[in-house]
């Protein structure tokens, strides 16, 4: 459908939901003829409004696992309770495998957070909270599931 709008000048409808690669991973078997590359692509994608989500998608060339990380991400999109300022309610905290993410609502100092937490909390819309990875994984995944956690404990 994409392609045939292209061909008569149409352009395809603009999502409403933005989204950021988080991590791009070169995977490979070894079959008999030697190695078969594919891509891990994991995505964050939000509406800048409350709802955000993380998707993963694998495929043999990049732009198709795009696709379908971005895909799975609009499927397992939340929306967490924020306040009128769009922070965060109270203090929250998660963990997903070795990774762990601690938010605090943080009143005129903006967003402080860093790595993929960041991009979670960017995409959410979320604007006033302090955010700290409290563990040595620097998996990008992971922290970013954490992050979701932490806001669903919110409600």
């Amino acid at each position: 459908m994409q392609n045939r709008n292209r061909k008569f000048g149409k352009r395809a409808p603009k999502s409403e939901y933005e989204h950021k690669i988080i991590d791009i991973a070169r995977t490979a078997r070894v079959v008999a003829g030697g190695r078969r590359f594919s891509f891990r692509v994991a995505v964050v994608a939000g509406n800048k409004k409350g709802t955000v989500g993380v998707g993963i998608g694998k495929s043999s060339d990049t732009p198709t696992a795009i696709d379908k990380a971005l895909n799975r991400a609009k499927k397992n999109m939340i929306k967490p309770k924020l306040t009128k300022e769009f922070s965060i309610p109270r203090e929250t905290e998660a963990k997903f495998t070795s990774a762990k993410v601690l938010m605090r609502p943080s009143h005129g100092h903006g967003l402080v957070a860093g790595s993929a937490v960041r991009t979670v909390l960017e995409l959410a819309g979320v604007k006033g909270v302090n955010a700290k990875i409290i563990s040595r994984s620097k998996n990008k995944l992971n922290i970013a599931k954490a992050a979701i956690e932490a806001l669903k404990k919110l409600g």
